[in-house]
Parts: structure tokens; sequence; C-alpha cells
């Protein structure tokens, strides 16, 4: 479980909390935050199933246009993935199949040891309930405020109000908006809003989280806050699957790096950069 301590360090790199210009850049912070995540104990996985498995997939939209190309991969339980590539070459598909907005043309997805060809239609909800999603745009609600649009994603599944009243408000300090329960979308910051859909996407522990160009819309300091949220979340044991054009972070932060390339698998890397390394 995050802590909420676990915030304070970008608070404290960001400079001396009285409104100054922070007094490191953002390559030195995310230098900061990587070696800090280095050192960081993680709560230990159980062994098993891997998270996400790729068998030979390929999804062709048309005779012209094909999204992934005999695409194979594994990705474990608790591991972090950035996933890059040039517009187009793959990634947006790559994210829809895994949370079956797609299906595959050929191959096969298993998510959590879960075949997606042999799910049901009527199973889709459930699946998706264990798969966390933030994306670029922040997609909140706009008639609701920071702890209804949180609240909205325990209501969908029908969780009593006791358990909302409780959950709620205790994801929402741990993303360090704890004066904001009130706010509209409108009222927050862009860094605030996509702390309320890192919230909304975590508060039921989901064991994946994926993550669509979440640092897209944000400044470049912003950015850091959210990255150091995520490696949080992902010490906890989630499994966090990243799409980013953000070269300095992908390479400033040496995890593992899947790169696609018109469709197809290129390089994957256990400590990459966002293009590869002689």
């Amino acid at each position: 479980m995050l802590k909420r301590d676990d915030i304070e360090l970008e608070h404290a790199a960001a400079g001396n909390g009285n409104g100054a210009t922070p007094t490191l850049s953002r390559g030195e912070r995310l230098a900061l935050l990587a070696e800090e995540d280095e050192l960081a104990p993680r709560v230990k996985v159980p062994g098993g199933a891997p998270m996400i498995v790729l068998e030979r997939v390929t999804k062709v939209y048309d005779e012209r246009v094909v999204g992934l190309r005999d695409v194979s991969l594994r990705i474990d339980k608790g591991e972090w993935v950035f996933l890059v590539g040039q517009s187009g070459s793959g990634k947006s598909t790559f994210i829809r199949l895994l949370i079956k907005e797609l299906d595959p043309t050929e191959g096969s997805i298993l998510i959590g040891g879960r075949s997606l060809g042999t799910l049901k239609r009527s199973r889709v909800a459930q699946l998706r309930r264990n798969i966390g999603c933030v994306f670029q745009d922040f997609k909140l609600l706009p008639n609701r405020n920071a702890y209804q649009n949180v609240a909205y994603a325990l209501e969908v599944q029908g969780q009593q109000r006791h358990v909302i009243d409780e959950k709620v408000p205790e994801i929402l300090q741990l993303v360090g908006l704890g004066d904001k329960f009130d706010r509209f979308p409108h009222e927050l910051s862009g860094g605030e809003q996509q702390r309320v859909s890192i919230a909304r996407a975590f508060v039921n522990h989901p064991p994946l989280l994926i993550c669509d160009e979440p640092t897209g819309n944000l400044d470049p300091d912003t950015s850091v806050g959210i990255m150091q949220l995520l490696y949080r979340i992902n010490r906890t044991g989630t499994t966090v699957v990243m799409a980013t054009h953000d070269r300095e972070m992908v390479d400033r932060m040496r995890r593992r790096v899947v790169a696609l390339e018109r469709g197809r698998l290129v390089r994957d890397e256990r400590r990459g950069g966002y293009v590869e390394t002689a």
C-alpha cells in the first residue's frame, strides 16, 4: 500500500516549499527519482503465470493498414515496461488489444493467465475492472468533482457506500489531493487532474496499470511528480505498461523498453533507452 510519505520527494525536489523556482533541472529530478526507485523496497509478487503474454499477435484493420504484425512478448507480474515508437508504430493498437477494445486477427493474448480469445463478452467488464487505465487527456467526468470521479469507479462495480466512503478519501490523500475533494476538473491544474485520473485507476489496487502518454499534456516539472506517483504504485506490486514519446524520461529511468516500428516488435531491452544504445 502506498504511504503518505511516498509523495514527499517531489515537493522537496521542486523547491523549498515557499513557491520558489525548482533548484534542480527536470533531468536531475528524473535521475534522482531513478536512483531512489532503484534502492526502494518492493512488494514481492507471487510467482506463477506472467501478467501479459502475446503469442504471434497480428492485428490487421484492412488490407493496407496493419496495427501489429507477429508480436510475441511476455511481461511478468510487478514489471515496469515503457512502450515506445513513433506515431503509427502500433502502440495504441497494443493497448487496445490488452483491454479487449480490439480482437487480434491472429495469435493469442493472455492477461493474468486468462485467454482473451476465449473470454465471453459478458466477462469483459470484469477483465477491465482488474486493469487500471490512465490516459493523456485524463478522461474525467466534467460534471463530477474529484471525489465523485474516483467514487464512480467503485459505484459501477456495485461497491457499498461505506466502502466508497472509506476508500475514496484515502486514495485522494495518497495522491496529494486531500484538500481538493470538492474541486471540479476545470478547477484543477493539468497535473491535479492527472492525479485524480491515477487515483480513479488505482482505487481498487488493480494488478495491471496501463498508461497511455500520461504525461503528454503536462509541463516538464509536473510530469516528474506524476512519474514518481506511478513508480510508487509499481512498487506495491502492480504491473505498469506505459506508452510514451518522452525521450528524456525513458533515457533517465533505464527500465525495460519495448519498441515498436510499423507494427513490429523491433527491440526489447531490460534496461533500455528511448533509442537503441550502441
